[in-house]
């Protein structure tokens, strides 16, 4: 039994709104209050991710840490227990959960909430598409831990906003908030805080009449099936 990853077919239990679409998955994140990235968390994800990639009655994820907070990245008082050793078993778990979401062999979209802050917002660049909330924040924050990201974590946000914005983002580990994260490529639509969840099912139902192995194929052009192998 999972501690702070699930996958539920359809809405979240605490959304009182209708029934999500049954053939769409939401990975939800669900460690408050801020959704800090353990390695337990880690190695859930990976689970979910390895469980999604083998339903055939799956035909797109959403990713979602609730209406509250996406996350704020890595659990920093467990790393800080951790040592040299550990540190970089931690590290690498972590880049083979984001790889395994990654290569989920299906249209994923992350609906942000809150904050996706250092490794969460890794996390939410693992996604296909990111929905936020217009009060949202982004940052690339290890730098002001005194830590700086791992490669995985600098070739994803380089991947979305280029490098030398990447480097502005990292380097200073500033916020940003959803207007010029829209601008710079870090998400694809904006939304009322509200309307998130609705607006990332809807961006998912866009695929459902598309044949699975046809999306899982088309996904795999890009690269990302490479990446659950490297993750293994």
């Amino acid at each position: 039994m999972t501690e702070f990853v699930s996958v539920i077919v359809g809405r979240p239990q605490d959304d009182h709104q209708a029934d999500g679409q049954p053939r769409i998955a939401t990975l939800l994140l669900s460690r408050p209050p801020t959704n800090a990235l353990t390695r337990q968390a880690h190695r859930e994800i990976i689970e979910a991710a390895e469980q999604l990639a083998g339903r055939d009655d799956i035909a797109a994820v959403i990713v979602f840490g609730g209406h509250e907070i996406f996350s704020a990245g890595a659990d920093m008082p467990e790393l800080q227990t951790l040592d040299a050793p550990e540190a970089q078993a931690a590290a690498q778990l972590a880049e083979r959960a984001v790889a395994a979401l990654a290569a989920v062999p299906k249209p994923t979209v992350a609906a942000v909430t809150g904050y996706a802050l250092g490794a969460g917002l890794t996390l939410a660049l693992a996604a296909d598409w990111r929905v936020s909330g217009d009060n949202v924040k982004f940052a690339a924050t290890e730098i002001l831990a005194g830590r700086a990201p791992g490669p995985d974590a600098a070739t994803r946000l380089t991947a979305a906003v280029g490098a030398s914005k990447a480097k502005d983002l990292v380097f200073s580990g500033r916020f940003v908030g959803a207007s010029e994260a829209l601008d710079l490529g870090l998400i694809d639509q904006l939304v009322a805080p509200d309307a998130v969840y609705d607006a990332a099912l809807t961006w998912a139902s866009r695929f459902l009449d598309h044949p699975p192995a046809v999306l899982a194929a088309a996904k795999a052009a890009f690269g990302a099936d490479r990446s659950l192998r490297d993750s293994r």
